[in-house]
């Protein structure tokens, strides 16, 4: 039902009854062909905002509500239902907030869009280096332009293309869910300009802290009022003979996926080193696509440390079930082929046909350039509003955070936006969190697994639910203290602990 007596030319809809909706539950409708969610506050008002998160399309009505607050069921953006506005990535945009009214116990709503209030502009004297323009680089950038930041913002990358979601090549760029094998931009090509954000190509090679000067391969130097590293990390290579042959790869860039899937036959043989993340990611995927898989892994179990025994175990036979071969406990000692790798030799003696040698054995912080500032595994300290040193900020993997009196770093992609999003609030004064709750999840075949935690040890895992079924929930103990969640079908148990930013 149509009324038209408030706006002319805006028509208002009569979506619900207001005692049919629960203020515990967010309710989904449509509306003139767009999907509005309803929220029934406790004084009695009703919100209206998109159902489905900018970043992915999630369907919002499966998050979870906690006072002002919702969470995104997939990937764990936090919004505000007040008025929509981006509280926490992993989304990067705001959620489109709708007009309501409540008439004689019905809700009526208009698609009229209300506006965000917009932050007050600041100086335009001032200037921010980014360093990388992946999580950390790109959700500071966007986040100094949603803070009202004015003045000139510079990202320098080593990569030739438009920022883009690095989860998603080993999620979908290797299982062919991408068009062209390209994986999504974090950003339509449109929107560097429209910021006023320049972006530059070109490969850093050293830092002067005091002087908040880097200097770039080719000679040049850049100088900012502020001075984000967000270069990421970079990956570990094998130090056996045969490493430097062709089809010998490790998968940190778009480039690297492309190129893998270029030079591998459709039914081509890959041996993968490494049960890592990116390891298990990529076997899963390329399965899924119709190649040879074969995993050679140092250990029995993948993420025993991580998840826990069994947790790891149904992952190992969720693989070995769709026919990935797992060699556990071996080691690639030697690679060998005419230029091109043909043949891997593992420490037992086993010898392996291979097109492709995928090596997923873990990363190291791209600090180099930074030495001064770096310690031992390459990571820089910084406080909680992620400074190193005077207008030096480090965000991502690079980052050494404060957790339980240790320096530690988390390589998720949450946590980089997170890190990211908190430099752009220091530099413009804006109150937040600094403190958040490390998220992240692994996709698997049709398996999505998702973690909670700092990966503290544990001597005890306490599972619920059904392990065999991928649908239950995980608690990581140490000395009866919860450190650790890991949930399969249970969104809502993490995005929880995400917003209360707590394991209990």
């Amino acid at each position: 039902m149509q009324d038209n007596r408030h706006s002319p030319g805006t028509p208002w809809h009569n979506v619900a009854a207001l005692a049919d909706l629960d203020p515990t539950v967010a309710h989904r409708t449509e509306v003139g062909g767009h999907p509005v969610l309803l929220l029934r506050q406790e004084n009695g008002q009703v919100r209206a905002l998109s159902a489905e998160c900018p970043h992915k399309g999630a369907p919002l009505e499966k998050g979870v509500v906690c006072g002002d607050r919702l969470v995104c069921p997939w990937h764990k953006a936090i919004f505000s239902i007040e008025d929509g506005r981006l509280l926490e990535p992993l989304s990067l945009d705001p959620l489109a907030t709708y007009p309501t009214e409540i008439r004689d116990g019905h809700v009526w709503l208009s698609l009229a869009t209300r506006p965000l209030a917009a932050e007050a502009a600041q100086e335009q004297a001032q200037s921010v280096l980014i360093v990388g323009a992946g999580a950390a680089g790109v959700a500071a950038a966007v986040s100094l332009r949603e803070f009202g930041f004015a003045g000139t913002i510079t990202m320098v990358d080593g990569e030739n293309t438009a920022p883009y979601d690095r989860t998603a090549l080993t999620k979908a760029v290797l299982s062919g869910k991408t068009e062209d094998d390209t994986p999504p931009t974090l950003r339509p090509d449109s929107f560097w300009a429209d910021h006023d954000i320049d972006r530059l190509v070109g490969q850093v090679v050293a830092l002067d802290a005091p002087s908040h000067a880097i200097t770039l391969a080719d000679g040049q130097v850049l100088t900012a009022d502020h001075i984000l590293l967000a270069p990421g990390a970079a990956p570990r290579r094998l130090d056996v003979p045969g490493a430097d042959l062709r089809g010998v790869v490790t998968l940190r860039q778009a480039a690297d996926a492309q190129r893998l899937l270029a030079t591998c036959p459709a039914n081509g043989r890959v041996v993968i080193s490494g049960g890592s993340f990116i390891g298990m990611e990529a076997a899963a995927s390329l399965k899924s696509r119709g190649m040879q898989v074969t995993v050679v892994a140092p250990d029995e179990i993948p993420f025993a440390k991580i998840f826990g025994r069994e947790i790891g175990a149904r992952l190992r036979r969720l693989h070995e079930e769709k026919g990935v071969i797992y060699h556990a406990g071996r080691r690639i000692v030697g690679m060998e082929g005419d230029e091109r790798v043909q043949n891997v030799r593992l420490d037992d003696g086993t010898h392996l046909e291979a097109d492709i040698v995928l090596v997923g054995v873990g990363v190291r912080p791209a600090t180099g350039f930074a030495a001064p500032l770096a310690a031992e595994d390459g990571g820089i300290d910084v406080d909680d509003d992620m400074q190193a040193a005077p207008g030096i900020y480090v965000a991502g993997d690079c980052a050494r955070i404060i957790h339980a009196d240790n320096r530690v770093r988390i390589e998720h992609w949450r946590s980089a936006q997170v890190q990211g999003r908190q430099v752009a609030r220091t530099i413009t004064g804006q109150a937040g969190p600094s403190r958040f709750l490390p998220w992240f999840w692994t996709q698997q075949f049709a398996c999505k697994i998702e973690y909670a935690g700092y990966h503290e040890p544990f001597d005890d895992v306490a599972i619920e639910g059904d392990l065999e079924a991928f649908r239950f929930v995980a608690r990581l103990m140490r000395k009866g203290r919860c450190v650790g969640i890991v949930t399969a079908g249970h969104p809502d148990v993490t995005a929880n602990a995400v917003l209360a930013d707590s394991l209990d």
